[in-house]
């Protein structure tokens, strides 16, 4: 019988704490500096060194842009999961079930309704923590019925852009979702209603490539990638340097790809603004800056 093992060790086990939780840092990916969690959520994850912008969650997105963060979501049709019984270093099934666990999200995409400024828009928004953001059939459908319901109620648009591109385990039935996402947007607009497209990091492949670079306004978060390949695929094709800053926010602003960029906490006013001017009503809150408590 060991003394230690035995007597001292379950002691030592009952006075401490059991679970120790493992999100209590979070560190910038841009500067390197460890962030207190909850000081960081409040922030409206900026980092409070650098101002770097860190992803958000979609359920904390719209709570920020809509009206006293009061929306509603709008369920969306269930699709065929595996349409091509793909399996890599696993199914595909199964990182959709490790995925759902993970995020409580049954796709990469969510749709609400609510008001911005008191004006009723329809918002989709992609989730880049459901497997990069990518856009399947799921996606598409998502970004096709926010659509149509924008049709339906001669709402405004506004999409929110977050993600690695097509999703390969869903091969060519992903990559027709550029098409029918690029339709879907095109009828809104052929019937005069507004249609924003907001770019946040990042925003790169199949979607950037499709509906998130069709809208009538193009608004940035500061400093987010954005374009189709990377920037080394493109270095080690065209064997060239490219510009400082290259794909990130304020250079395409610079050479007309982007509109505006903005602090994330200015987004709110600036789609008000935005909404207000297409939709020529005249806002309905106070539209001065939201800052950071």
């Amino acid at each position: 019988m060991n003394w230690l093992s035995d007597f001292v060790r379950p002691k030592l086990k009952k006075i401490t704490t059991k679970e120790i939780a493992d999100n209590l840092w979070t560190k910038c990916p841009q500067c390197g500096q460890m962030l207190f969690t909850k000081e960081l959520e409040k922030n409206n994850f900026i980092c409070t060194s650098c101002d770097h912008h860190l992803r958000l969650p979609v359920k904390k997105r719209f709570a920020m842009l809509f009206d006293n963060g009061e929306y509603k979501t709008i369920s969306l049709p269930k699709l065929q999961e595996d349409p091509l019984n793909f399996r890599d270093s696993k199914k595909y099934t199964d990182r959709l079930k490790s995925y759902r666990k993970a995020t409580g999200s049954d796709d990469a995409i969510m749709v609400a309704q609510g008001e911005i400024g008191g004006v009723t828009t329809v918002m989709a928004a992609i989730d880049f923590s459901f497997m990069g953001g990518s856009m399947g059939t799921a996606v598409g459908e998502g970004i096709v019925k926010a659509a149509e319901l924008a049709l339906r109620g001669n709402y405004p648009l506004v999409t929110v852009a977050a993600s690695g591109g097509a999703r390969m385990q869903e091969g060519i039935l992903s990559l027709m979702q550029m098409a029918r996402t690029s339709a879907a947007v095109n009828m809104v607009k052929e019937k005069g209603l507004p249609f924003v497209s907001i770019l946040t990091d990042p925003t790169t492949g199949g979607v950037s490539a499709s509906f998130a670079m069709l809208g009538d306004v193009h608004i940035a978060e500061k400093g987010c990638v954005i374009g189709f390949a990377g920037a080394r695929v493109i270095e080690q094709t065209i064997r060239e340097k490219l510009p400082e800053g290259f794909q990130r926010a304020e250079y395409l602003k610079e050479h007309g790809m982007v509109d505006i960029v903005v602090r994330r906490t200015e987004m709110r006013d600036t789609l008000i603004r935005i909404l207000s001017i297409l939709t020529h009503r005249q806002p309905q809150v106070n539209t001065l800056s939201l800052e950071a408590k």
